[in-house]
């Protein structure tokens, strides 16, 4: 039988966050933190277009609104289906 109460068989013990750690950093952990789905489904191809198409629309909009008030700010990303690119 064990000694500690928090440690019975299928019971781990948790981990608390200190209260002060006195200028230490916290720990970064390594290795993969988003995995992949093995099986894409059509509707997740249909949401990650719909948010490429959003998120450019939004760069544009806000690209044009820094140029009209004096700014330099412009897309740099050129289009992927551009057929003049160099190929290899």
């Amino acid at each position: 039988m064990t000694q500690k109460a928090n440690l019975f068989k299928g019971q781990k013990k948790r981990k608390t966050i200190p209260p002060n750690r006195h200028g230490k950093t916290p720990v970064t952990r390594k290795g993969k933190k988003i995995v992949k789905p093995s099986n894409i489904t059509k509707e997740m191809d249909i949401d990650r277009e719909v948010s490429k198409f959003i998120n450019h629309c939004n760069e544009v909009k806000a690209a044009n609104a820094a140029s009209k008030e004096g700014g330099k700010l412009s897309i740099v990303r050129a289009a992927l289906d551009s057929a003049g690119g160099p190929s290899k």
